[in-house]
């Protein structure tokens, strides 16, 4: 099934797909997008790519760092919001708008108990549904979370040049960044801090995703190989709901 489709990968600021652009997948460079909620550069790495465009490099060097060697794939951010948003209303997910119940693999509810009780207790969703889902709040479900100082507009120019020179994002803090995680008591490493999230009630409101600040995410894991996946498209969201 693998061998009918070919992957291509876009990001836009909404769902209309004369906004997206073509994200340029295992290159250096990112992709941005602009919203009146957020800006954001958006890295794409995948291994042994065989999508569009047909020249793209089939990997990347993401994958010979040595907390990647196994990983499948990643999805990296630089996120600038342009309003606060409680912590509590940004997820992160995917959606779509036809079902998708008939490309399913053949025991994947049974996959996606695993996935909630052994990676993502938070992820919530419906994969059969007629406009299936399925989401979590960003920050219990990004597997890495840097925070970086606020920034005024002239120096919004600098992200795009920083995401490039580290590839590679590491949980923590910079420039300010780690102390507002110190501050709240968010605890120091990536595992312990998804945990944490899902923990006591009022941890997630108490966090604003402030305006004007730099966040650095990645998402990725070893268990989704693209390759042997009978999808066209890759749709990835930072979802706010009010």
């Amino acid at each position: 099934m693998a061998d009918d489709y070919l992957l291509r990968v876009t990001a836009g600021p909404s769902y209309d797909s004369s906004t997206h652009q073509i994200v340029s997948v295992n290159t250096p460079t990112p992709t941005k997008i602009t919203s009146t909620i957020c800006t954001a550069n958006i890295s794409v790495q995948i291994q042994n790519y065989r999508g569009l465009p047909h020249n793209s490099p089939s990997t990347s060097t993401y994958f010979a760092h040595p907390q990647h060697v196994y990983d499948q794939y990643s999805i990296s951010f630089t996120l600038i919001p342009h309003k606060s948003i409680s912590g509590k209303s940004l997820l992160f997910g995917n959606d779509f708008d036809y079902p998708i119940r008939d490309r399913l693999p053949p025991g994947f509810s049974t996959a996606l108990r695993i996935f909630k009780w052994a990676i993502d207790p938070g992820i919530d969703g419906d994969a059969y549904a007629d406009k299936p889902y399925l989401y979590g709040n960003a920050l219990s479900s990004l597997n890495v979370l840097r925070v970086g100082p606020k920034i005024d507009g002239d120096a919004k120019t600098a992200v795009s040049a920083r995401q490039q020179e580290r590839q590679v994002i590491e949980e923590g803090g910079y420039e300010g960044g780690d102390k507002l995680r110190e501050d709240l008591g968010v605890p120091e490493d990536a595992a312990t801090r998804k945990k944490w999230f899902l923990g006591e009630q009022g941890r997630l409101e108490r966090w604003v995703w402030e305006e004007g600040r730099i966040y650095e995410a990645d998402f990725f894991n070893p268990y989704l190989d693209f390759n042997s996946k009978g999808y066209c498209f890759v749709n990835i969201e930072l979802q706010v709901v009010d």
